[in-house]
C-alpha cells in the first residue's frame, strides 16, 4: 500500500511538473508575442547618424498629408535567394527600406500605409509590377529581380521608384519623401541650362544619330548628373547667345566661355527679376576637351570660363589662373600609367572635420565629402560700408591651412608636375572658399542698359533687297532688383562631371560621395523645398576613419621635409652633371663620362637610401595603424563579455549584502 501510495505521489509530481514547463512555454510566448506588438511603437535608433530616424523635413511631408496614400515595396526575395552575389547584396538593403518605410507608416497616423510585395515568376503581382514600370533584371529563365516602390493616392496618381539602385542609397530617404511631396502638389519644376560644353549631350536628331553610327560615331549623351536632374524636373536647353530668358524657374549656368553682352545682360536681367541661378566657373575645366583637330592645327583654346562681369558688381570676384590649395586635403592620385601615386596640392577632398562645410547653411550642413579637381577661388570685393542687405555666405572652403596659387599659364597644368607644384605651395592661416550663395537685393552690371544692333524696318525699299541694313538699338532694364535674388557661384566645373561625381557600378551609374548631393541640394533650397533639402544628404553609410586618417597624415608631415630636401639633392646633382656635360671639351670624353658614372652611383646610392628611410616610415606607419585595429577588436570583442561580468558582479555583492542583512535580523529575533 505505501509503495502504491509513493508511486502515484511520484506520478502527481512529474504531471505537476509537466503542466509547469508547459504554463512556463506559454507564458514565455505569450510575453514574446505582447512585447512584439507593444514594443512596435517602442524603437531605438543607435546608428551613429540615425539613419531610421525620419527627418524633421519628412515629418513635416507627412504632416500635411489631407489623403491617404498606399506604398507597395516590391522585392524578390526568393528570385534574390537563387541570384548571384551582387543580387544577394541587396538583402540588407531591402531591410534598411523595409525599416524606413514602417517608420513613415508610424509617423503619418494613419495616412500612410505599406504593403510588402515578393512578386513570383507569371503571378498578377509580376505582372502589376512590370505594368507600374518596375525594373526587371533577370536571374534565370523564370525568376525576375525587382526592388522599386510605388505610390498610390485615392485620386488614381500613381509614382514610382522603378529600381533602388546603390548609387541611390544614401538618399532613400529624400527619394521617397519626394515621391510623395510631387504626388500631393503635382507640379514639377523648369530648370535651363546654359553651357559652353556639352553637359546636355549631342542634339541629333534620329536621323543623324543613325547617320553617325553608321560611320563608327556615338553621339555623346548628357552628363549623368543632368540625366539625375530630369527625373525629378523639366530640363531644357538655353541657348548661348539668348537675348532673353523666361520660363524658367532656376538657370544653370556651366563653364561659361566668352558669352556675348547680350546672353550677360539676359542673365543679368533674369536674376534681378525674381529668378534662381547657379553658376559653374572654372579657371581651367579639365573636362572642356579642346577639339583635336584644333590641338593638331596648334591652335590654342581656353578651358577658362568665368562671370565676373556680374560676379564684381554683386561683390564676389574669382580671380584668374588661381587656384585653391590645401595640404591636409590633397588626395592621391596618379595622372599616368606606370607611376607611383601623388599628392596633388588642387585636388582636394572636402569633409566635415576640417570645418570645410558651412554647418548653419541647409545647403551644405550635412555633407561628408566632395572633390574638387584644382578649383578656382572666389573673393569678396564689396564694399564693407554698404548697405546691409545683401548676405554673401561662404558654403564650401578648404581649412585654415589652405591658401590660393597661381600659375603662369595653362600649360602647367597641361603637363602637370604635383611635386613641383607641392613644393611651391605656401601654407595660409584662414580658409579659402570656393562657393558662394549671394542674397538679397541685387544691383544690375548695366545700370544703363545695352545696345544692340536690330534691323531697320524704315529702310527704303527700293534700295538693294539682298543688303540688309542695321541700326543700333537701346535696351533697358531693372537696375535694381524689387525683391530678394538668390545666386550660388562654385569655381569648379569638374565637380559634377561622371570622372568626378560617378563611377561605373554593376547597376550603371554610382554616386561616389556628395558632389551630387550638393548641387541637389542647392537646386532645391533655390527652388524653396525646404523640406526636401533637410534630407537629402542625411546618412552616409560609409564613416571615415578619422584616427587612421591623422596618424597617416602626421606620418607624412613627419617625413615630407626630409623627402623634399633628398629630392632637392638629387636635383643638385642632376644639375652638376649636365653642366659637366655641357662644358666637356674635346679629348676629354672618357673622363667626363668616368666622372658621369660616378656622379650617377652615387645618386642611385642617396636614391636608395632615401627608399630605404621611405621604407621605415611607412613600415612604423603600418604598425601603428594595425596596432589601433587590434585594440579596436579586442575592445570589441570583450566588451559584452565585460559587461556581463560587471552585471554578474553586481549581483552576487547584492545577494551577499541581502543574506547579511537577512541573517542579521534572525539572529536578533
Amino acid at each position: 500500500m505505501a509503495q502504491k501510495q509513493q508511486v502515484s505521489t511520484g506520478a502527481n509530481r512529474t504531471l505537476r511538473t509537466i503542466i509547469a514547463v508547459v504554463f512556463v512555454l506559454v507564458i514565455i510566448f505569450s510575453a514574446i508575442s505582447i512585447c512584439q506588438d507593444i514594443g512596435k511603437g517602442l524603437k531605438a535608433d543607435i546608428t551613429d547618424q540615425k539613419l531610421y530616424t525620419l527627418s524633421d523635413g519628412t515629418k513635416s511631408i507627412l504632416g500635411k498629408l489631407n489623403q491617404p496614400i498606399k506604398a507597395k515595396l516590391y522585392y524578390a526575395r526568393t528570385a534574390a535567394l537563387k541570384g548571384p552575389d551582387q543580387i544577394r547584396y541587396f538583402n540588407n538593403y531591402y531591410e534598411f527600406v523595409k525599416a524606413l518605410l514602417e517608420e513613415y507608416v508610424a509617423v503619418s497616423k494613419g495616412k500612410f500605409e505599406l504593403e510588402v510585395i515578393d512578386p513570383r515568376p507569371f503571378s498578377e503581382d509580376e505582372v502589376q509590377a512590370l505594368r507600374y514600370g518596375l525594373k526587371r533584371f533577370p536571374i534565370t529563365q523564370e525568376e525576375n529581380f525587382f526592388f522599386g516602390l510605388v505610390l498610390q493616392t485615392q485620386f488614381g496618381i500613381e509614382k514610382a521608384i522603378p529600381f533602388f539602385s546603390p548609387d541611390r542609397e544614401n538618399f532613400v530617404e529624400y527619394d521617397i519623401s519626394y515621391l510623395i511631396d510631387t504626388a500631393i502638389t503635382r507640379q514639377k519644376r523648369k530648370i535651363g541650362v546654359l553651357s559652353s560644353i556639352g553637359v546636355m549631350g549631342d542634339d541629333v536628331s534620329r536621323y543623324m544619330a543613325e547617320m553617325m553610327m553608321r560611320q563608327g560615331q556615338q553621339p555623346k549623351g548628357p552628363w549623368t548628373f543632368v540625366e539625375q536632374l530630369r527625373k525629378q524636373y523639366e530640363v531644357e536647353s538655353v541657348a548661348a547667345d539668348v537675348n532673353d530668358i523666361n520660363d524658367v524657374d532656376i538657370l544653370l549656368v556651366i563653364h561659361p566661355k566668352d558669352l556675348p553682352e547680350q546672353t550677360l545682360f539676359a542673365i543679368d536681367q533674369f536674376v534681378l527679376k525674381g529668378g534662381r541661378m547657379i553658376a559653374f566657373v572654372d579657371p581651367h575645366c579639365f573636362s572642356d576637351q579642346p577639339d583635336q583637330r584644333m590641338m593638331q592645327m596648334g591652335m590654342q583654346v581656353s578651358r577658362s570660363s568665368e562671370l565676373n562681369t556680374l560676379l564684381k558688381t554683386w561683390g564676389v570676384e574669382m580671380p584668374v589662373n588661381t587656384f585653391a590649395g590645401d595640404r591636409s586635403l590633397a588626395e592621391m592620385a596618379t595622372l599616368r600609367a606606370n607611376q607611383r601615386p601623388e599628392k596633388i596640392i588642387g585636388y582636394l577632398t572636402l569633409a566635415p572635420e576640417g570645418n570645410c562645410f558651412n554647418p548653419d547653411n541647409v545647403i551644405t550642413a550635412q555633407l561628408n565629402q566632395v572633390k574638387l579637381l584644382f578649383s578656382g577661388v572666389l573673393q569678396v570685393i564689396a564694399d564693407p560700408n554698404e548697405a546691409a542687405d545683401i548676405t554673401r555666405t561662404p558654403l564650401i572652403t578648404t581649412t585654415n591651412r589652405g591658401n590660393p596659387f597661381s600659375i603662369s599659364n595653362a600649360y602647367e597644368l597641361m603637363m602637370l608636375d604635383p611635386s613641383n607644384l607641392m613644393n611651391k605651395f605656401i601654407e595660409g592661416d584662414k580658409p579659402v572658399a570656393m562657393g558662394y550663395l549671394i542674397t538679397g537685393k541685387l544691383k544690375s552690371s548695366f545700370p544703363d542698359g545695352i545696345e544692340i544692333e536690330v534691323e531697320d524696318e524704315s529702310s527704303d525699299e527700293a534700295e538693294d533687297p539682298n543688303e540688309v541694313k542695321k541700326i543700333k538699338k537701346q535696351i533697358k532694364g531693372l537696375k535694381e532688383a524689387r525683391q530678394d535674388c538668390a545666386v550660388a557661384v562654385f569655381a569648379d566645373v569638374d565637380f559634377i562631371s561622371d570622372s568626378m561625381a560617378y563611377q561605373n557600378a554593376f547597376f550603371g551609374k554610382m554616386v561616389v560621395g556628395d558632389n551630387s548631393a550638393l548641387v541637389l541640394n542647392t537646386i532645391d533650397d533655390l527652388s524653396g523645398s525646404g523640406d526636401l533639402v533637410s534630407i537629402r544628404s542625411r546618412g552616409n553609410f560609409k564613416r571615415p576613419f578619422v584616427v587612421v586618417d591623422e596618424i597617416e597624415r602626421q606620418a607624412e608631415e613627419d617625413t615630407s621635409e626630409e623627402v623634399n630636401k633628398i629630392n632637392a639633392q638629387i636635383a643638385g646633382f642632376q644639375s652638376e652633371l649636365q653642366s659637366i656635360l655641357s662644358s666637356a671639351k674635346a679629348g676629354q670624353e672618357g673622363v667626363i663620362g668616368s666622372s658621369i658614372l660616378q656622379k650617377q652611383r652615387d645618386i642611385e646610392l642617396k636614391q636608395r637610401g632615401a627608399q630605404r628611410q621611405l621604407n621605415e616610415v611607412r613600415l612604423k606607419r603600418r604598425e601603428r595603424i594595425e596596432h589601433l585595429g587590434n585594440l579596436l577588436r579586442g575592445f570589441n570583442m570583450l566588451m559584452a563579455p565585460a559587461v556581463i561580468l560587471v552585471i554578474a558582479i553586481a549581483l552576487g555583492v547584492r545577494r551577499s549584502v541581502r543574506k547579511r542583512h537577512y541573517i542579521s535580523h534572525a539572529s536578533d529575533a
